[in-house]
């Protein structure tokens, strides 16, 4: 059975989640409403400016409906980039409104003006015996603090670039903008499991 993925049309590398998603068996729809929100059993919230984000879900509702459905049924929602920092519950440096949900601290700009954009391989175990992941970092925040429940699931240079915690899942980077799909497909399974199909 294919799971309806929806990822967040704000801003972002939209197309390319879209194209992943598809790759990996799953049924890739663009959020941007409730009624959107409201077809999907999983979320994938791109990179982009997080401000901005935020402003625009709060908006449309979808900030408070996120939280409740993350609350009331494990509704899995992987952040990426901006995403990661939407899902922190605190930030260093000014922050916007967020979804607060997942139990980490985020450096907003960690590799901001020093390093714009790089890119890198990570070691990410979660992903199986396969190589290095391609990942590609572009003024990526970093998690800096994490509390008990979070898992990590990739380093880069001493600090947490990916993480996840019961349904949600983050990354510093953006899997999309390579043409690994192993992360998309970790979190379809993991939409799956909790799904039970």
């Amino acid at each position: 059975m294919a799971v309806n993925i929806g990822v967040l049309a704000i801003q972002g590398d939209v197309r390319e989640h879209k194209n992943h998603l598809a790759q990996v068996g799953a049924n890739p729809v663009e959020v941007r409403t409730l009624e959107d929100l409201s077809q999907v059993q999983g979320l994938i919230i791109p990179g982009g400016e997080s401000t901005t984000i935020a402003m625009l879900m709060a908006e449309e509702g979808l900030i408070d409906q996120i939280q409740r459905r993350v609350w009331d049924e494990q509704f899995p929602v992987y952040g990426t980039c901006a995403g990661l920092i939407l899902l922190s519950k605190d930030v260093i440096g000014s922050s916007p409104a967020r979804l607060g949900l997942m139990d980490i601290v985020a450096n907003r700009n960690a590799y901001g003006r020093q390093l714009a954009s790089f890119e890198t391989s990570l070691r990410i175990p979660a992903l199986g015996d396969g190589p290095d992941f391609p990942a590609v970092f572009i003024r990526a925040p970093q998690i800096v603090r994490y509390g008990p429940e979070v898992i990590p699931l990739a380093t880069f240079e001493g600090q947490v670039v990916m993480a996840e915690q019961g349904s949600l899942l983050t990354s510093a980077f953006h899997p999309e903008m390579s043409g690994d799909v192993r992360i998309h497909g970790y979190f379809v399974d993991k939409v799956r499991k909790i799904l039970q199909v």
